[in-house]
């Protein structure tokens, strides 16, 4: 059989082939049974693996896995440098901001005014609602439940 019919196979059950390629491996199975027979084991292969799926693991493996230390460290850690990192980017951008606006005599005055205070309200209301996701996740009473 051409090489070059063999490899067209996937791309012909996927309905991924030009006209002119489907056209000619049309031709080409017409008249060559091992092609035949080939494209018809590719469609059960095809059909078998999209009704495949990965099994879930046992409830006592993600239990071990929640409970274990390695995880719990992982995770804070994972958060703390990601905070500190979005502190330190997130500062210097604020810097640079105010930098260009308040240096700058083309800004208007309303500007220089009311950028600070929505920063600062951003500010407080970010720190309000992580206050309060702590203050719950403190006194969730099925927070050891695994969901």
């Amino acid at each position: 059989m051409n090489k070059r019919f063999h490899e067209m196979i996937a791309g012909y059950v996927d309905g991924e082939l030009t006209e002119a390629e489907r056209s000619d491996f049309e031709q080409e199975l017409a008249v060559n049974p091992q092609l035949q027979a080939e494209l018809e084991e590719f469609r059960k292969l095809k059909e078998v693996t999209s009704i495949m799926r990965y099994a879930d693991l046992p409830l006592e493996v993600w239990e071990n896995y929640w409970q274990s230390l390695y995880r719990k460290l992982e995770r804070g850690f994972g958060w703390i440098f990601f905070s500190i990192g979005a502190i330190i980017l997130l500062g210097f951008g604020a810097w640079e901001l105010f930098y260009k606006i308040f240096t700058d005599p083309a800004s208007p005055w309303y500007v220089k005014i009311g950028l600070p205070i929505l920063l600062l309200g951003l500010v407080i209301l970010v720190v309000s609602m992580g206050r309060e996701r702590l203050f719950a996740y403190r006194r969730d009473r099925y927070k050891e439940i695994i969901r």
